[in-house]
């Protein structure tokens, strides 16, 4: 389990934080071409020195705001209120439906469309996804307490996040929360998606 956050930590999450929302309203704003470090550092108010102590460029502050969002208040509510004896893919389930908020999707789908528009992005998606994968890893391995190999967590853990990607890339007509259309659609509402992958786990492919 991770220790407690010392006040010096939480000072360091909340300015790299501010960091990247600078970084990622600029990138929605003006488009990666369109801004430099400088920019963010005026507009997040602090120094390109301090910029400089937590990223090495301003492609990869603006993937850290959708790292610094998987936060750790929803995983250590999320252990907080499940009962003892359910199933990782319950946790997993329940994690997903704290995190993947309509709004973290939204922005998450801005995210890879700037990447798709700007390949110097491109290699952030991964490392985006990768850690949001990881942190679902580290919840499940609380929860579980070695009733589960852990090749299992792993397994379950990169096929649901996994299942995100084609829906945020476009490749998977799915509605997200808060969407509508004017026009009747064949899209399928998001609840409705994340229920049906489920399912698959559950019942096997």
């Amino acid at each position: 389990m991770n220790p407690k956050l010392t006040l010096r930590d939480k000072k360091k999450e909340a300015t790299a934080y501010a960091l990247a929302v600078a970084a990622f309203e600029l990138a929605l704003e003006q488009g990666m071409d369109g801004f430099i470090v400088d920019d963010i550092v005026q507009k997040a108010g602090y120094s390109r020195r301090t910029f400089a102590n937590y990223f090495s460029c301003k492609e990869e502050a603006v993937a850290a705001y959708f790292i610094s969002s998987a936060a750790n208040e929803d995983k250590n509510m999320l252990l907080a209120v499940l009962p003892q004896d359910a199933t990782p893919l319950e946790a997993l389930y329940n994690l997903l439906k704290l995190q993947f908020t309509s709004e973290f999707l939204h922005k998450l789908r801005q995210f890879v469309s700037l990447a798709n528009q700007y390949p110097s992005l491109e290699p952030y998606i991964l490392s985006v996804f990768r850690r949001l994968q990881i942190a679902a890893q580290e919840v499940l391995e609380q929860f579980s307490h070695g009733r589960y190999d852990d090749g299992y967590t792993h397994l379950l853990a990169g096929a649901v996040y996994g299942a995100f990607v084609p829906i945020l890339d476009g490749r998977l007509n799915v509605m997200l929360p808060g969407e509508t259309q004017d026009e009747p659609s064949s899209a399928m509402p998001f609840d409705q998606y994340l229920n049906s992958m489920f399912a698959y786990l559950r019942n096997g492919f």
